[in-house]
């Protein structure tokens, strides 16, 4: 929320005028954002987890965001509705937007927690805060965006808890319909993908994914070191090396424009390359 402006015995009455219409403004913004929380939509419904729940099995969503005022409150409103007992935690990147008061309102749900960095790191800093905070039995990223669909949660769950992988990567390549329309997006996928996997001996098909489960107690035995998108090859490197056990499931995605927000560039194409040659050639903890 931006402040209120200090007035003084100089300042003009139209002056004042515009400070008090900015404020009220920004508070009917970030109510009607906030909202958006509580009225999702009747149609967004989630299946049950394919495979037997432990009775005291718990899920943890880890959510890093910074500045997606426009769909955080979607996006949390979402995942609560997964039909498993669950924690979600939110690490906002210091956004400079409405994003840090509407998490001051969803975090009076009891299953919400937010931690708020006091500088603008990156992704990687953000996930290794919440990585460092998370209790359940499994972990879970998800984006602040909508480009992933929440309802392809409980899919990663069941090979991790029937004990058949210790990580499960979800793939927007190897569903029946095309997810990504870009093939530039497609391609440059791909080719991190080949690298990564000819450094770990790994066979996956999509390793920049945003949706990664992990068991816990495997994903907490390595140090994230990179504070930015790095962190998709550098985890895959590093669990491989452990022989953590890997699977994908198909999932869903609506790519979003640079326009609506897209923060990935031409610089972390670079540096995920030099990431998956460090952590995939190199020995790492």
């Amino acid at each position: 929320m931006k402040p209120r402006q200090n007035t003084s015995p100089s300042s003009s009455p139209t002056g004042d005028i515009r400070t008090i219409d900015q404020v009220l403004d920004d508070l009917d913004r970030t109510e009607q954002l906030v909202n958006e929380f509580f009225c999702e939509s009747e149609d967004y419904a989630f299946d049950a987890v394919d495979c037997e729940v432990p009775v005291d099995f718990k899920l943890t969503i880890v959510i890093p965001v910074y500045n997606e005022e426009q769909t955080i409150a979607r996006v949390v409103g979402r995942v609560l509705e997964i039909p498993v007992s669950k924690e979600v935690i939110i690490v906002d990147d210091c956004s400079t937007d409405e994003t840090r008061s509407i998490l001051a309102r969803i975090e009076q749900h009891d299953d919400v927690k937010v931690y708020l960095q006091n500088e603008n790191a990156g992704k990687g800093a953000a996930l290794r805060t919440g990585f460092e905070a998370a209790t359940g039995d499994i972990i879970v990223v998800q984006d602040a965006d909508l480009e992933y669909d929440s309802r392809d949660i409980p899919k990663l769950l069941p090979p991790i808890i029937k004990g058949e992988s210790d990580v499960v990567y979800g793939s927007r390549f190897i569903g029946d319909e095309l997810q990504d329309e870009s093939w530039i997006h497609r391609f440059g996928n791909g080719v991190l993908t080949g690298l990564s996997n000819l450094t770990t001996g790994l066979r996956l098909t999509d390793m920049e994914t945003c949706y990664k489960a992990f068991r816990r107690d495997t994903l907490q035995s390595v140090e994230v070191e990179q504070n930015r998108f790095g962190f998709e090859p550098e985890i895959t490197a590093k669990l491989a090396k452990r022989n953590a056990t890997f699977s994908e499931v198909p999932i869903r995605y609506d790519a979003r424009t640079y326009e609506e927000g897209k923060k990935i560039g031409v610089k972390d194409l670079i540096n995920a390359v030099w990431c998956i040659a460090k952590y995939g050639l190199c020995s790492h903890k």
